[in-house]
């Protein structure tokens, strides 16, 4: 079984991430896969200090939420990275966590051990939805989710990414991207 994990960056509940990141999850489960959704805000993940103690051992030295979710990005062979977007990037809950990444960056490329557990065909995607419809307004959220997925031992594999959504899970009205969106979930399966 194919296990995925999802971190999901909106602050918002109930907001057009989650509604995305649900039928994502519903075309997971039917494809046969199993899927944790991570809801960041819901978590204690300071910001990195720049202090360089994980390249030392390859572990960060703030002790908080994200020592949990270093296991699991370990040990999961398809990772989300959901985010809205937040004046043309990802949110600072997002970011905050994807900058924690540094700790596993480190211990690949200075340490030279690997993040995956053992695993090959890791893969990445993102999931990212826009207020406004600008042709580069998913530009910042992709060269973040690139390097967040090569630090981690991820191949950036796809994404899925939804334009002109402002209001409050107002996609949920949007029967073309709810079946999109659960599309994605079994693809990421089957991929």
């Amino acid at each position: 079984m194919i296990e995925v994990i999802a971190f999901n960056g909106s602050p918002r509940k109930k907001g057009n991430t989650e509604v995305l990141l649900d039928a994502v999850a519903r075309g997971v489960k039917k494809a046969g896969g199993s899927i944790d959704i991570i809801r960041l805000c819901d978590l204690t993940i300071s910001p990195c200090i720049g202090c360089g103690g994980c390249s030392k051992e390859g572990k960060c030295v703030i002790e908080d939420d994200m020592t949990i979710l270093y296991d699991k990005i370990g040990s999961a062979q398809r990772i989300i990275l959901a985010s809205p977007i937040y004046f043309y990037g990802i949110t600072s809950q997002a970011k905050a966590f994807v900058d924690r990444i540094q700790a596993l960056w480190s211990r690949k490329y200075l340490l030279g051990k690997g993040v995956g557990k053992g695993q090959s065909g890791r893969k990445g995607y993102l999931l990212s939805v826009a207020a406004t419809t600008g042709e580069r307004v998913f530009e910042g959220a992709e060269l973040t989710a690139t390097y967040f997925f090569d630090a981690v031992d991820a191949e950036y594999s796809g994404s899925l990414l939804v334009r002109g959504m402002d209001k409050r899970g107002e996609v949920s009205n949007v029967a073309d991207e709810l079946e999109r969106a659960e599309q994605f979930g079994k693809e990421i399966v089957g991929g």
